[in-house]
């Protein structure tokens, strides 16, 4: 049987749509603009995935997205479509947290290293997960101000997604590599959507809400 499951990435400035088919993705649609353009192109994509693909959206058998931390507008967008999907085509919701998709992407172009995955979120504010060549977190999901040893305890690492940017010069003499062609994307959540598929591990679409994160502490070490 045919698993086609509909991929959201609405938690930063980029807008992507995907649609994957027993766990390999076969269309991917996305821009990136300095305004936030989910409300606008969400669902155009959306369309346009399914299109590629020529099936109908009936044939869908789940919708994943992610659930942040990242933009309250862009989560809420992409909730309030994810939502309706679910509940008019009577299918599951699966959600996947920003970061960790964003890691996924990070992970295929690095598989020996330490990734950090950031989202930015204004000023010197991060949103912050850092995982090993193993996929495994080395630190809890943080939301946090970048001081110049942020994250030292994990360097060397590649420092990815569209906080990274910001960072050049703060880390200008620390122990990792910025490549901020990678941000993030609905393709990093197609492997662990169709694993949680498989599993059943499915959201309960009535009271499922994102998970906003957005808790800075002045001075707060990412250490302590």
């Amino acid at each position: 049987m045919e698993t086609y499951i509909l991929h959201l990435e609405t938690a930063t400035k980029v807008c992507s749509v995907g649609l994957s088919k027993n766990g390999t993705l076969h269309s991917l649609k996305e821009c990136e603009e300095e305004g936030f353009s989910h409300g606008e192109n969400l669902n155009i994509f959306i369309q346009d995935v399914l299109n590629d693909v020529k099936i109908k959206i009936a044939d869908l058998a789940a919708v994943s997205l992610v659930s942040g931390p990242g933009s309250y507008t862009g989560l809420r967008i992409g909730a309030a479509t994810a939502k309706s999907l679910c509940y008019a085509l009577n299918i599951p919701l699966i959600s996947i947290d920003s970061l960790t998709s964003l890691a996924v992407l990070g992970r295929q172009k690095y598989p020996d290293q330490n990734i950090c995955a950031l989202i930015d979120a204004r000023r010197m504010e991060v949103y912050n997960l850092v995982v090993d060549k193993n996929q495994c977190n080395l630190n809890e999901i943080s939301a946090d101000i970048i001081e110049i040893d942020s994250y030292e305890e994990f360097t060397p690492f590649v420092c990815i997604g569209d906080g990274a940017e910001k960072l050049k010069t703060v880390w200008k003499d620390k122990n990792c590599i910025f490549d901020t062609d990678i941000k993030s994307s609905a393709k990093g959540q197609v492997k662990i959507a169709f694993e949680k598929f498989v599993a059943k591990k499915f959201e309960d679409i009535a009271y499922w809400e994102p998970f906003y994160l957005k808790n800075f502490i002045p001075g707060k070490k990412t250490n302590e």
